[in-house]
C-alpha cells in the first residue's frame, strides 16, 4: 500500500493528512485554541475518590479536575495506548501487571524534594483495609492506594470533550521513535509484528542490559533491524526525558505541566513514518527544518522522503485531497453507486445510516448486499477520517441471508484492523444493526473545527417562524395586561419581517388589532432569526425583558 504524509501549515492551524493508495485515510488538525495534549505529563493532587464509580479527580493545575479511573492505575501492558499501530505483547517470563513493580514511595513534603517517583502502588491484599477496592480480570480485588491530597504522577491518555474532562493514566510512557519507556514499571513488551525469534530475542536482550533497575519498554515494530547504536540512542534520550522530569518535580510546589510531549509534526513522524511510507511532504520551512532535524537524530537514512513543497497551489490542492477533506464536515456522504451514508451524533453515540442508491439488480437480497458493502468500506474509513469514537450504530439494509451477515461483519473486521485506536465489532442484530465500540483517545474532528451554534444551541434546527410569532404573541398579551402604552417598535430579522407582512391583513396587523396597538416593524439582519426586541416609542428603551415569555 502506497502511503503519504501530507502537511500544511498556516498561521492558526496545522493540518496533517495521511493518505493511502492516493485517497485520504486519517487527518488530524491542531489549532492555536485547540492544542493536543494526550501523552503530556503532570504532577497532580488527588482532589476526591469515588468509589461508586471507581475513580478519581485529580487536580493537575488546568481549570478542570482530570479523571482517573481506577482501571488506570491498575492498567496492565495490553490496554496501554501508546500512539502506534502495534499489537503489542509479552513473552512468558515477562511480569504483565504493574502489581509486582517496585515498592511505593509514601512521601511528605519533605521527602519529594528528595525524589521524583510519585508513584501509586496497587495492593493485593485488600483484606482489613479502608482504600477503594476495585475488581479486575486478572488479578481479582485491588486495593486503589489513592487518598485526598496526595501527590502523584499522571499522564494524559484522552482529551476533554463536551462536559468531560481529560483522562489521565498513573501508567506512564515517554514514546521515543523505537521504542516507548515505561519509567514507573519493569515490563518488556515487543511488537507482534516483529515475528523473527532470533530478533525479538536481540531486542529483549538489549532493553534488559541497557535499561536500569526497575524500569521497562515497549518495543515498537520500528525496532526491528535497528543496529545496537541506533537503538541504545534511543534508550539514551527517552532516559534522559525521564531524569528531567524528576528534577522538575522535584522543584514543584503544586500541580502542574512537568512534561509536553512533541509537536503535533513531530509525533506524527515519529509515531507514522515506517518503511512503507513514500513521501513526507510538507509546505512550511520552520516544519521541514524541525522533521529534518528531528531524522537526522534518529532515523537518518530516511530523510531524502522528506520534501519542502513551494509550489504555487495549495499543497492539498496538488495532492488532490482537499476535497475529500471538505468532505469531512458534511453529515451527508454520497456513493459511487448513486447511494449515501448519513452520520449524524449524539450525545452518547453516532448513528450512520445507509441510503440505497439507483437499483443494480433485479434481486433484493443480492442489491442491498452490493450497497450494504460498498456503504461499509467508506464508513469504516469515515471512522478512522473523522476519528468517531464511543459507541457507533450503523444501520444497513436488512438482509435475510444469514452469510449476508456474517461476510458484513467480518468485512468490517478486516477493514478496521488499519485502525490504531482499539475498535469492537458486533454480530448484527435482527433489525441489520451493527455495533462498534472505539476507543476515544481526540476530539471528534467537528469538535475540533467547529462551535455549538449560538441559535439552535447545537441541534441543528431552530423554531418555525409561526413559533416565533406566536411567543410575540404571548409577550404582547403581558405587555397589555400590565402597561398602558400604545406605541411600540419591533425589530426583527428580515425572514421574520417579511412572514409578518405577507398576505393581504398581515399578521403584524392583526396583531396591532387584537392587542389595540401601534407597531412600528424594524428589520435588521444582525438580530438572531429566532429572537425579536420591543422598543418603548415613550421611554426609546428596549423593554422586551420586562414582559418576555420564552419560546
Amino acid at each position: 500500500m502506497k502511503k503519504e504524509i501530507i502537511i500544511n501549515s498556516a498561521m492558526n492551524e496545522l493540518r496533517i493528512a495521511i493518505t493511502e493508495n492516493g485517497k485520504l485515510a486519517e487527518l488530524f488538525i491542531e489549532s492555536a485554541e485547540n492544542e493536543r495534549s494526550v501523552g503530556n505529563i503532570y504532577l497532580g493532587k488527588v482532589n476526591n475518590v469515588n468509589q461508586g464509580i471507581n475513580a478519581a479527580f485529580i487536580n493537575i493545575g488546568t481549570h478542570q479536575d482530570a479523571f482517573l479511573h481506577f482501571s488506570d492505575v491498575d492498567e496492565t501492558l495490553e490496554s496501554l495506548y501508546t500512539d502506534d499501530d502495534d499489537e503489542l505483547e509479552t513473552d512468558d517470563d515477562d511480569e504483565i501487571s504493574g502489581i509486582q513493580n517496585t515498592e511505593p514511595l509514601q512521601l511528605n513534603d519533605k521527602e519529594q524534594k528528595d525524589t521524583a517517583l510519585l508513584k501509586v502502588n496497587p495492593n493485593k491484599d485488600v483484606k482489613n483495609q479502608k482504600t477503594p477496592v476495585f475488581k479486575t480480570k486478572r488479578a481479582g480485588n485491588i486495593g486503589i492506594n489513592l487518598e485526598p491530597n496526595q501527590n502523584i504522577i499522571v499522564q494524559i491518555v484522552r482529551e476533554a470533550y463536551s462536559t468531560k474532562g481529560v483522562r489521565v493514566s498513573t501508567k506512564i510512557g515517554i514514546p521515543g521513535r523505537y521504542v516507548v519507556l515505561l519509567p514507573l514499571d519493569n515490563v518488556i513488551g515487543i511488537s507482534k509484528k516483529i515475528n523473527l525469534k532470533a530478533e525479538r530475542k536481540r531486542l529483549r536482550t538489549l532493553a534488559r542490559t541497557y535499561l536500569p533497575k526497575g524500569v521497562g519498554c515497549i518495543i515498537r515494530t520500528a525496532s526491528a533491524g535497528k543496529t545496537e547504536e541506533e537503538l541504545i540512542n534511543d534508550y539514551k534520550n527517552l532516559i534522559n526525558k525521564w531524569e528531567e522530569i524528576e528534577k522538575k518535580v522535584k522543584k514543584m510546589k503544586k500541580p502542574g505541566l512537568i512534561h509536553q510531549d512533541e509537536e503535533l509534526a513531530n509525533t506524527v513522524i515519529r509515531d507514522l513514518f515506517t518503511q512503507d511510507v513514500e513521501r513526507i511532504a510538507v509546505d512550511s520551512k520552520k516544519i521541514y527544518k524541525e522533521i529534518t532535524g528531528y531524522l537526522r537524530e534518529s532515523a537518518p537514512k530516511i530523510i531524502e522522503k522528506v520534501e519542502f513543497y513551494n509550489g504555487n497551489a495549495h499543497i492539498f490542492e496538488y495532492f488532490g485531497i482537499e476535497n475529500e477533506i471538505a468532505q469531512t464536515y458534511k453529515r451527508k456522504v454520497l456513493l459511487n453507486s448513486g447511494g449515501s451514508i448519513v452520520i449524524d451524533q449524539t450525545e452518547a453515540m453516532f448513528i450512520i445510516d445507509i441510503n440505497s442508491g439507483r437499483s443494480i439488480s433485479e434481486q433484493q437480497e443480492e442489491n442491498s448486499m452490493k450497497t450494504n458493502l460498498e456503504a461499509l468500506k467508506e464508513i469504516a474509513r469515515q471512522i478512522r477520517l473523522r476519528d468517531m469514537s464511543g459507541m457507533i450504530l450503523i444501520d444497513f439494509i436488512d438482509l435475510k441471508n444469514e452469510a449476508n451477515r456474517k461476510k458484513l461483519l467480518n468485512e468490517m473486521r478486516e477493514e478496521l484492523k488499519r485502525d490504531r485506536a482499539k475498535t469492537v465489532v458486533y454480530p448484527l442484530t435482527q433489525l441489520c444493526i451493527m455495533q462498534i465500540t472505539r476507543q476515544r483517545i481526540n476530539q471528534y474532528i467537528t469538535e475540533k473545527i467547529t462551535e455549538t451554534c449560538p441559535t439552535c444551541d447545537g441541534r441543528g434546527r431552530i423554531a418555525s417562524k409561526a413559533v416565533i410569532v406566536n411567543s410575540m404573541e404571548r409577550w404582547l398579551r403581558s405587555f397589555r395586561a400590565t402597561s398602558n402604552e400604545f406605541k411600540l417598535q419591533l425589530i426583527v430579522h428580515p425572514s421574520i419581517a417579511s412572514y409578518l407582512t405577507e398576505g393581504s391583513l398581515s399578521k403584524i396587523s392583526r396583531l396591532m388589532i387584537k392587542y389595540f396597538v401601534k407597531i412600528k416593524l424594524t428589520q435588521n439582519d444582525l438580530i438572531p432569526i429566532d429572537e425579536f426586541k420591543f422598543i418603548s416609542d415613550r421611554t426609546e428603551k428596549d423593554i422586551t425583558k420586562n414582559y418576555l415569555y420564552k419560546i
